[in-house]
């Protein structure tokens, strides 16, 4: 890599032509596919489409567009002119789209059809947004993606751009709050394949893969674009909630080989009668959890019933991918693996010190992909990335053999006599009976004004709910008799982020 001239784009889509890979499928959805050739030639006339729309090197884009195969050719197309796409989550709030278009003063906006309405709400008193271009159906007063491109007669040459360049921002999940915008670079999306996907995985040439987490994730946009377009691989996108039965159609009909999803999915499709080896894809060689931590019985349950691990890892959108993970020939089941080849981790205090082994800590990370920093958000840039660390915001224990464990998030920790409760070791126990499906534990003050944990349970299954006795009892013999839930509460659901991560905040609040 010429650090001084490198395009991403050039490099993901336009290498694969160079070397022979024009006529292979690139991306499949629903209702289309098209080749690496294609996505070259619309991503080369994306370049020409925008300058046409008045937009100038560095300017954003924001994307609010679901998967399918117009996302790869608008999001790459737009790098190789040099133009930074933002890609959105599609499941927030007019209020939330409000603040994160003003905050990145997109001066152009694309979105998908059915998220339309919402987008014009969102936009109605942005001045810095000059243009809302609609993919598929839409208004009749407004530009269509499709007619755009097709009105470029040539495309344009990709701009000089260099490795340590912006090259595209991602908005983070706001688990705890508004989202913030992660400016990545060049080198990275590349970077995270060779590291991840290449050096772990063993991704190749003739693998279909599919991503249940979208490619507005960082995770998703790895595990369904960055990663299979650096071997000229082929990726399966869906438009459509990944439901179990909409995955198990998706497994079933394209038969993949490598499947990535997220914990809540996992357990959802276990849950679901229709999880059988007939309904999943025979090719399936691997699948990949990360988004939150996967629990142990999942992962053992998943391998029995189709004899495929799981590998759970965790990453960040600061980092782009997985940086810490569970892999062939290096997996145990109730933990987050161990630190990816080419990363480095360690285990911090509040000082900053690393912590002596067998102690909480907050996990810092070391390595190349990690963000040019927050978008004008100076104060929470300098306290996340202290120079080539990271710290993720997350408290782990290591344990001799070099896995790590998760106890949780820094904000989600509390204290209970005395001595620190992790949420998730609480969880991880709720969701060993047989009944629960889903389980969120937060801090409660009681009657004296001390800590105690509480419990939101969403149960599987028919008939009478196990009663809370039995629920705490359970708790008390798998993680200790200090640890259960003094209060348990059954809900028809948790709240998420639209990648799974349950926002404890909000049951906090």
């Amino acid at each position: 890599m010429n650090a001084r001239n490198y395009n991403a784009a050039v490099d993901m889509v336009d290498r694969n032509v160079a070397e022979g890979r024009g006529a292979k499928t690139a991306f499949i959805d629903p209702a289309r596919r098209i080749t690496y050739g294609e996505l070259a030639n619309g991503a080369a006339r994306v370049g020409s489409m925008l300058t046409r729309l008045g937009l100038k090197r560095e300017d954003r884009a924001a994307m609010l567009m679901l998967d399918t195969v117009d996302f790869p050719v608008l999001f790459w197309g737009a790098i190789r002119a040099g133009i930074v796409p933002v890609p959105l989550n599609t499941l927030l709030t007019t209020e939330q789209y409000g603040y994160i278009l003003s905050d990145m003063r997109a001066k152009a906006l694309f979105v998908s059809g059915p998220l339309l309405a919402l987008a014009q709400a969102a936009a109605a008193s942005l001045p810095d947004l000059e243009t809302i271009v609609v993919d598929g159906e839409g208004s009749a007063d407004l530009p269509r993606f499709d007619a755009l491109l097709a009105a470029e007669t040539a495309g344009a040459e990709p701009a000089k751009t260099s490795a340590g360049e912006v090259a595209f921002w991602l908005y983070s999940s706001g688990s705890t709050g508004m989202p913030k915008g992660v400016r990545h670079v060049h080198s990275s999306a590349m970077e995270t394949a060779k590291l991840y996907a290449q050096g772990v995985l063993g991704i190749r040439q003739d693998d279909v893969v599919y991503s249940a987490a979208k490619l507005f994730f960082a995770y998703g946009l790895g595990n369904g674009m960055s990663f299979p377009m650096s071997v000229g691989a082929t990726a399966v996108l869906l438009p459509d909630r990944p439901t179990p039965q909409a995955v198990f159609t998706v497994l079933k009909r394209e038969q993949p080989t490598i499947f990535y999803g997220v914990p809540t999915l996992y357990a959802a499709m276990l849950a679901d009668p229709a999880c059988t080896p007939e309904n999943s894809s025979a090719r399936l060689r691997m699948c990949v959890s990360a988004g939150e931590a996967l629990p142990e019985h999942l992962g053992t349950e998943w391998k029995k019933r189709f004899a495929v691990d799981i590998y759970d890892g965790v990453g960040s959108t600061e980092m782009l991918h997985i940086f810490l993970g569970n892999y062939p020939g290096k997996i145990r089941y109730g933990t987050s693996g161990v630190p990816i080849p080419g990363y480095e981790a360690r285990l911090i205090d509040e000082q900053g010190r690393e912590v002596p082994e067998g102690e909480i800590g907050e996990l810092s990370v070391r390595g190349t992909t990690a963000a040019d920093g927050y978008w004008n958000q100076r104060e929470k840039s300098r306290r996340t990335f202290e120079g080539e660390w990271t710290r993720t915001g997350d408290k782990y224990l290591r344990d001799p053999d070099g896995f790590y464990r998760i106890c949780g998030r820094t904000d989600d920790m509390f204290k209970v006599s005395g001595q620190w409760v992790s949420p998730y070791e609480v969880e991880a126990a709720l969701i060993t009976h047989p009944r629960v499906l889903e389980a969120a534990v937060v801090p409660k003050e009681d009657g004296d004004g001390l800590l105690k944990p509480k419990a939101y349970i969403v149960l599987k299954g028919d008939g009478a709910p196990p009663t809370a006795d039995a629920l705490q009892e359970h708790v008390k013999t798998q993680v200790g008799p200090w640890k259960y839930p003094r209060w348990i509460e059954f809900v028809e659901g948790l709240p998420k982020t639209a990648t799974g991560k349950i926002q404890r905040f909000k049951l906090r609040d």
